[in-house]
């Protein structure tokens, strides 16, 4: 690999997009996203490029999100470099999901926040035994942005989004296809041969032919288990009543899902619910993503970003003093439709 955090290629009628961060598990910065952006561009001015296919460098990301220690180092000056970075990330992620070309992404290993935002909005998603998606941004005093929003109310059925983007939980390959976050499984060690077909394949047609041959049955999603209970108690417009009819169960999955959210900000509880309501009245993706711009630079400008990157990342003690740390203590945000 070439020291650049994107490599760039064409391999026949293919045009490829590699993230090269391994020790970073790929996390994104904002010079990745501009060379993501100038390559799509020029894929797509490109006639003999019939579809774009995304993929990480090392079998333990995809990409990890974006790259928060950057960020974490932004809020100590006036945050404008953050705000760029999240403005660009997002004309990027409605640039995906627009693409006139098929882009495909290969969700291999961990796949979270800005990952989800390169991948989900694809129109082939793909993943492996080794996926691990989540939007895990609540336990950083954030919430789920990239479109997250849009996706997670408008795509996923029922209440397994809302419990998705509350909860952070991380999901299996079984998992993502069931929520309806990912469309076909394939192992790991198929890329060479997915590669191959893409490079011969000249339209859309042909792509999601090539996809199809070589996916094979997903392992059984497990999130479905509790797909009844999530439906019943995350329906709630409030968290304090999303935690009331999880109390009221007294069951094992209720006590870890209560156990999970007391250790999210609260701030972000109650940003993340509201912004997934508004979504699910939202005419498209754009809507979310202007909505999440002015979410984030709020929550930015708030203490409780730095806190959960440093608990999570800095110190790695795990233990974020959230302010306020009392849901009752926030008040909820509102939004235009």
């Amino acid at each position: 690999m070439t020291e650049t955090s994107v490599v760039i290629s064409r391999v026949g009628h293919l045009g490829r997009l590699h993230l090269n961060r391994p020790k970073a598990l790929n996390s994104l910065t904002l010079e990745m996203i501009r060379l993501l952006q100038a390559s799509l561009s020029e894929f797509e001015d490109d006639d003999d490029i019939a579809s774009v296919l995304i993929t990480g460098e090392g079998t333990r990301a995809f990409c990890a999100g974006g790259d928060i220690i950057a960020l974490f180092n932004a809020a100590d000056t006036n945050g404008a470099e953050a705000i760029t970075f999240w403005s660009e990330e997002y004309d990027l992620n409605a640039r995906i999901a627009s693409y006139p070309k098929p882009y495909i992404a290969v969700m291999d290993g961990i796949t979270m926040g800005g990952g989800v935002g390169v991948s989900v909005h694809g129109s082939h998603r793909i993943v492996t035994e080794r996926t691990k998606f989540a939007m895990p941004e609540a336990g950083i005093g954030l919430f789920p942005d990239v479109g997250g929003t849009w996706v997670l109310s408008k795509q996923v059925a029922g209440e397994m989004g809302t419990y998705i983007g509350m909860t952070g939980d991380v999901l299996t390959a079984g998992d993502a296809i069931s929520a309806d976050l990912a469309d076909s499984y394939m192992t790991s060690d198929t890329l060479p041969a997915l590669i191959s077909a893409l490079a011969v394949s000249t339209d859309r047609e042909a792509v999601s032919r090539s996809i199809d041959a070589l996916s094979t049955v997903f392992p059984a999603p497990v999130i479905d288990q509790n797909r009844a209970v999530i439906d019943a108690t995350f329906a709630h417009e409030t968290v304090e009543d999303i935690i009331a009819a999880l109390t009221s169960l007294d069951t094992s999955f209720a006590r870890t899902t209560l156990k999970t959210l007391a250790q999210k900000s609260p701030s972000s509880l109650k940003m993340t619910l509201a912004l997934l309501r508004a979504g699910r009245g939202s005419h498209n993706l754009q809507q979310c993503l202007d909505r999440e711009l002015g979410a984030v630079i709020q929550m930015f400008g708030q203490p409780d970003f730095r806190e959960g990157v440093r608990a999570a990342v800095i110190d790695k003690d795990r233990n974020p003093q959230w302010v306020p740390k009392k849901l009752a203590e926030v008040s909820v945000p509102t939004f235009e439709i």
